[in-house]
């Protein structure tokens, strides 16, 4: 991926070549922020590539920062719930090395919003002192989710939401899907990239969104409701192990050939700390994985009761405007069942429940909560489920 793979970030792909290629206005330490699926990850390599590559080297330096394998770039995208302080005290150590081939060191930390306030003070002082060949580049959603004090040490780059339209070109293009796919899968996951790639290649995928969306609209009862959440969480457990499930194996085979060992053969007691601690990363990956499904869901479901309140608001709408397009007579049927301020109750229960299960709350609990204000905004509330 380089800097073709960056659509509707025009400012922020000048800002960071310009840096990187003419040393003009080159900070030490850079945060790049935007809403989920706009493209942190994908600014923030193509940027590791550009400063890391000497003249001549470029193509070679891109295949290495792609492969995460070049000897000056250092990586931190955990797949758990928090970055631990260990994690960043590795980095920290590998930050006051020369580099060794490339012009600079490169340290990247892709979600940095998840270091807790303890681990956010060790990369502190780092960045407070950092060696002259060292650049630092943190992604999370917003500044606001890091300290302040680290806020003001770096420099900030902002992305924005690509349009339906730039997602679905680029999808195609990468994919090589037909257009009306990519259009599809680009609406309904609201411009994120990567969602809009699982939607245009797994029909799975797509499966799991239409169930979320068919249980939302045939609630008809409070029961019903309790019933649709653990239905809800099921299809995000599914969803959950559909990521991870193939890796974790993947990881394990490779952990055992290292350690000498066929697979299904057995591991002397000696070694079972290595699978152990395997075992409990994957565990930690897995809980990650499940709470991201959960909150797809939840944006779903708010792309579900937004269109609805689009089509009961009126206002002269234009259909094509709507997330979910493609089932406008069932988005026309629910509109009819109940009022605007109805669909906003709905709409405010749902962002609660994103916040309540942020905060730690029982996921269930959360979307039976949810799923509960949904049936009081239907006439027919009392009807079986």
């Amino acid at each position: 991926m380089g800097w073709n793979d960056l659509i509707g970030q025009a400012d922020a792909v000048a800002s960071v070549r310009r840096a990187a290629e003419t040393g003009q206005g080159l900070a030490h330490s850079w945060l790049i922020t935007g809403p989920p699926g706009s493209g942190r990850s994908t600014l923030a390599y193509a940027f590791a590539s550009a400063l890391l590559a000497r003249p001549g080297q470029e193509e070679a330096t891109d295949a290495q920062v792609d492969a995460r394998t070049h000897p000056d770039l250092s990586v931190l995208s955990t797949e758990k719930v928090v970055i631990t302080i260990d994690e960043v005290r590795k980095l920290v150590t590998a930050s006051q090395f020369s580099p060794s081939v490339g012009r600079y060191r490169v340290i990247v930390i892709e979600d940095a919003d998840r270091m807790p306030e303890r681990t956010s003070n060790v990369l502190l002082k780092a960045l407070e002192e950092p060696p002259e060949r060292t650049i630092w580049i943190l992604c999370a959603p917003s500044e606001a989710d890091l300290l302040p004090t680290i806020r003001s040490r770096v420099r900030s780059v902002r992305l924005g939401i690509p349009t339906v339209a730039e997602v679905a070109e680029l999808i195609a293009r990468r994919e090589n899907v037909p257009a009306d796919v990519a259009a599809r899968a680009a609406r309904e996951a609201q411009s994120h990239i990567g969602m809009a790639r699982r939607l245009a290649t797994d029909d799975e995928a797509r499966r799991r969104r239409s169930s979320t969306l068919d249980l939302a609209l045939g609630l008809r009862s409070v029961p019903g409701a309790v019933r649709a959440a653990a239905e809800l969480l099921e299809v995000a457990g599914a969803d959950a192990s559909a990521i991870t499930e193939e890796r974790d194996h993947r990881e394990r085979d490779e952990v055992l050939r290292s350690l000498g060992i066929e697979p299904g053969g057995t591991v002397p007691p000696a070694l079972r700390s290595q699978l152990k601690n395997l075992e409990e990363d994957q565990k930690r990956r897995a809980t990650r994985s499940l709470r991201d499904g959960i909150d797809r869901i939840l944006v779903d479901l708010l792309s579900l009761y937004r269109d609805i309140l689009l089509l009961q608001l009126g206002l002269d709408l234009d259909r094509a405007q709507l997330v979910n397009l493609a089932i406008l007579d069932k988005l026309e049927a629910a509109a009819a069942t109940c009022s605007a301020p109805q669909t906003l109750a709905t709409l405010d229960a749902l962002a609660e429940a994103r916040e309540r299960i942020t905060g730690n709350v029982a996921p269930a609990l959360a979307l039976e909560a949810a799923l509960i204000t949904a049936v009081r905004s239907r006439p027919s509330s009392g009807a079986a489920a």
